[in-house]
């Protein structure tokens, strides 16, 4: 069921979830992941325009875009959690499109620093007080930016209504990520040797 390549939700899940695997560190990333893409989406809205027009206060600019690549990317790791992601993309640029025009950009580059600040710094402490791990994007910074969002979601439908992208999913994401762990934990120890 697994695909290949890039698009292997597994492969990339299972990385994700090895430096997520404490409850607290979750919850954290849960909250602070998704302010992190929509302001950043608030700032995009100041990039030039890709095109000659516009939709009012919808520019299709470097934030359109790159909530195209993100929703297209979803959709083709899991066509039903993806399509939902891809949707909340969108939702997330049309509101932070909203509120960057309503801000400008003097006062839309200050509240966007310190949302990020505030959430980054948040995600930091969830992985030095509670994960005791590294964060994933210093072992892959790419894969990291552009899953986090995704795989906060899928844990969250997860959690609430037991979604699997298929039969078995978790079951084999988990038993990748144990692995993962042991063998950070056993990286770990023989350092300390």
């Amino acid at each position: 069921m697994s695909k290949i390549g890039l698009f292997d939700l597994e492969k990339h899940f299972a990385f994700y979830g090895a430096y997520h695997s404490n409850p607290v560190n979750i919850f954290i990333h849960m909250l602070f992941v998704w302010p992190i893409l929509f302001t950043a989406l608030v700032i995009l809205y100041f990039t030039p325009p890709l095109v000659g027009f516009s939709l009012g206060s919808l520019v299709l600019n470097y934030g359109f875009l790159f909530t195209v690549i993100y929703a297209a990317f979803y959709v083709c790791l899991d066509k039903k959690a993806g399509a939902f992601a891809g949707f909340l993309c969108f939702v997330c640029w049309v509101f932070g499109s909203f509120l960057a025009q309503h801000l400008g950009y003097s006062l839309a580059w200050k509240v966007v620093l310190a949302a990020q600040l505030f959430c980054w710094t948040g995600q930091f402490v969830g992985h030095g007080v509670f994960e005791k791990r590294a964060p994933a994007l210093l072992d892959n910074l790419t894969q990291a930016f552009l899953m986090a969002p995704f795989f906060v979601l899928l844990e969250a439908l997860q959690m609430a209504i037991g979604y699997e992208p298929y039969p078995g999913f978790h079951a084999s994401v988990k038993a990748k990520v144990d692995a993962n762990i042991k063998e950070w934990k056993e990286s770990k120890q023989k350092k300390k040797l």
